[in-house]
């Protein structure tokens, strides 16, 4: 099982200040596969939401259809 990293503690290791260039660059780039990653998942777990666990978290069906037919890269 891969050990998972939250993208906010990415984020914040990318921006620090004493971190060789390259270093940044590839903790900047996890941050973004992470965070891709994740919209991913929630998006299909979407999916498997009924009507009314989708009024529980305040959206549509037709909200969350369009959000589950986006790309992981799309916000």
């Amino acid at each position: 099982m891969a050990r998972t990293i939250p993208a906010d503690n990415l984020y914040m290791l990318s921006t620090a200040d004493r971190l060789p260039l390259i270093a940044a660059v590839f903790i900047r780039a996890a941050s973004v596969v992470t965070e891709w990653d994740r919209r991913s998942r929630t998006r299909q777990q979407l999916k498997h939401l009924d009507k009314h666990l989708l009024e529980d978290i305040g959206i549509t069906e037709s909200q969350a259809f369009k959000e589950q037919r986006k790309r992981f890269y799309q916000t």
